[in-house]
């Protein structure tokens, strides 16, 4: 009988080594077009050195052995199986799928995406505001779930899990603009709008950029149990 999800901590070290399974997840939820990968892989390994840099991954246990396992660890996305099932195997040889992945940092003046969010929330709403939000932030940069096991509990219990015992006051983000399954995940989460219909520098979709106070409301019982956060 199948388990539910696993999440399993990642390291920054961690987290880059498995850069190509993670993007892989990332092209299948966002629909990315091959040619922005390696520009979003470059990204990734770029917040794994910001401060405070916290990574879980979701792990669907699976049958005993078979095919497409590997010993070596989880790989994958554009330069091992592209669009496959990324596995690897645990201690007893069962196979173990990666399902999904978020991370977040401690946001901090001198990132791009804080100092652009903190220079439009400051001209919109005032400084004070301003430093309300971003002066202690936690910034969850992404959470992605392959696109068959969305909505079933996995994405929301990574964001308690990435924002259990954090020391900042609050929780940032942005999400594409638009009622989506994503926003909301988040606004059931407690986030609400601080600059709706945001559009970053050089163009692109339109965004929304959502706050909250931490901690984050209880988790529910799906969440509940999934498997403690455990190391890598």
């Amino acid at each position: 009988m199948r388990s539910g999800p696993e999440l399993r901590e990642l390291s920054a070290e961690q987290f880059t080594t498995e850069l190509d399974a993670l993007t892989g997840i990332y092209a299948l939820a966002m629909d990315a077009p091959a040619a922005e990968l390696p520009g979003r892989m470059s990204i990734m390994e770029r917040y794994a050195g910001y401060p405070a840099f916290h990574a879980v991954v979701a792990i669907l246990p699976g049958a005993p052995g078979g095919p497409g396992a590997s010993a070596a660890g989880v790989r994958g996305g554009p330069g091992g199986r592209g669009h496959g099932q990324d596995r690897d195997e645990d201690a007893t040889g069962s196979q173990r799928a990666l399902i999904g992945f978020a991370y977040g940092f401690h946001g901090s003046a001198g990132q791009w995406w804080h100092d652009v969010v903190r220079k439009s929330l400051t001209a919109q709403h005032g400084g004070e505001v301003a430093d309300r939000w971003l002066g202690d932030s936690f910034e969850f940069a992404e959470v992605h779930m392959r696109p068959e096991h969305q909505g079933r509990g996995t994405g929301r219990a990574m964001m308690h899990a990435l924002a259990a015992g954090r020391p900042e006051r609050t929780a940032v983000l942005s999400t594409p603009d638009g009622q989506t399954r994503a926003r909301r995940l988040y606004q059931s989460l407690g986030f609400v709008d601080l600059l709706p219909a945001f559009s970053f520098p050089g163009a692109g979709p339109s965004y929304t950029i959502m706050g909250a106070v931490l901690p984050l409301p209880d988790e529910p019982p799906l969440a509940a149990r999934l498997a403690s956060p455990s190391r890598w």
